[in-house]
């Protein structure tokens, strides 16, 4: 397979555009990345508000399982979304993708925003919500692996770790947001009034940063090439297909991180407050400050990645994780004091940013430009479905079968699989389609 032209920036190729032109780019693809994680997770630390007004139950473990079963709904429209978005990056552009994907979550999260509660529509109030969420799943589905595939593709050569690595700043940033507005609205307004009407404010911000983010996108020049999209394997599920090895790499890692990942932020707001007891507001801040230091370590290890190589990153995640993910839980779940948690929880979050911060390129590298974004981006997705999505879900129901620490080797077992494939990965500094020379056998 021929390899494609080089991204463009500015009139020349990105590997000899300046770090402004780079900068630039990067900033306004991941402004949209942001605006997209940040409805999503909207949804995830407003849920402990807004379950009752959607699930009448008498049992808050309920309302929250019934919340986390439509959040993971949502990541089940992933993968069509990786298979749609990644068809339209890949046959007619990188920006074209990420403007629509962007537009789609803004309606999903208008519509929650907007949404009647169970008092007032019945049934057919938690059925909307379900619809915004599968909305939100397929928008989410294509934003992550054309994202990916464009940032990757326009960072250069030598420096795609770091530059690569604001799409996992973004998303951080998405979550730190959302955590944000929370936070400022707990101590704006009464517990009372979080649960009448303030949860909605958040989607309501997301939905007004969407339109700024699309004028943000409107500006980006195309990393794909013409030539590449004119093929007609581009896009293609049979080309892609083709690449079984990487396809399998993409499923495993994405198997063991996303669980690992979705455990140690979005899951671990519940974890604080179901397991250990910690008030809301405990949590809240808890939360922020680890957020805010696993955002900022982002650059840093997708730097290091490009000194020592994508491999060696995946290696030293997923066999951490894999012994750590059981002790490192346990001991959660027996400490009482927030600050005990929050070096807990950065000890895991440090480990998962070795895979964080390249999770995005490590997999671009895999695949050749006329199928880069579905590569990345369809295995992502069900992957992701299948455990990231769920982690809430199975969670809490070990939790609620007196089962809890069956979850902790769940996690493990995952990692392990992640490990495995770290092992079997091609060296994409001599075998990758981005630096390499674009030869890995099957």
């Amino acid at each position: 397979m021929t390899m494609a032209a080089p991204a463009v920036l500015g009139g020349v190729p990105a590997a000899e555009a300046t770090d402004r032109q780079k900068i630039k780019a990067i900033v306004a693809a991941s402004s949209g990345n942001l605006v997209e994680w940040y409805d999503f997770y909207a949804y995830a630390f407003t849920s402990i508000y807004f379950a009752s007004a959607f699930f009448p139950s008498s049992s808050p473990t309920g309302q929250l399982l019934a919340t986390a079963g439509i959040f993971a709904m949502g990541f089940f429209m992933r993968p069509l979304g990786g298979w749609l978005f990644g068809w339209l990056a890949d046959k007619r552009g990188r920006k074209l993708s990420m403007m629509v994907s962007v537009l789609l979550m803004c309606a999903g999260s208008l519509m929650i925003g907007l949404l009647p509660t169970y008092e007032t529509i019945g049934v057919m109030a938690p059925v909307l919500l379900l619809v915004a969420r599968l909305a939100q799943g397929l928008s989410v589905g294509g934003e992550y692996g054309t994202a990916a595939t464009y940032m990757s593709e326009i960072a250069g050569r030598g420096r795609r770790g770091f530059l690569s690595s604001f799409q996992y700043v973004t998303l951080i940033g998405g979550q730190l947001l959302a955590v944000l507005v929370l936070f400022a609205l707990q101590h704006l307004l009464t517990g009372e009034e979080l649960r009448a009407w303030g949860w909605r404010i958040p989607f309501l911000l997301g939905a007004a940063g969407a339109i700024v983010a699309v004028l943000l996108r409107g500006g980006l020049e195309e990393s794909g090439s013409h030539d590449t999209m004119q093929r007609k394997e581009a896009g293609s599920l049979r080309a892609l297909l083709l690449h079984k090895r990487a396809l399998l790499i993409t499923l495993a890692f994405t198997m063991g991180g996303s669980l690992y990942f979705y455990t140690m932020t979005t899951y671990m707001q519940k974890f604080l407050v179901n397991t250990m007891k910690l008030d809301l507001k405990s949590v809240s801040t808890v939360m922020t400050l680890a957020l805010i230091v696993f955002m900022l370590l982002q650059p840093l290890f997708g730097a290091l990645s490009d000194r020592i190589g994508r491999r060696n990153n995946m290696i030293l995640f997923s066999g951490l994780a894999m012994l750590g993910a059981v002790p490192l839980l346990s001991s959660l779940s027996l400490v009482a004091s927030p600050s005990a948690a929050f070096a807990l929880i950065m000890v895991g979050l440090v480990i998962a940013t070795f895979y964080t911060s390249i999770s995005g390129v490590v997999k671009a590298e895999l695949f050749p430009a006329e199928v880069r974004a579905l590569g990345v981006g369809l295995p992502y997705a069900i992957a992701n479905a299948l455990f990231g999505g769920t982690a809430e879900y199975v969670a809490l129901s070990f939790k609620s079968y007196g089962n809890e620490s069956l979850f902790f080797w769940y996690v493990a077992v995952m990692a392990g699989v992640a490990f495995a494939a770290s092992l079997w990965m091609p060296d994409t500094r001599k075998y990758g389609y981005l630096d390499g020379n674009g030869r890995m056998s099957d």
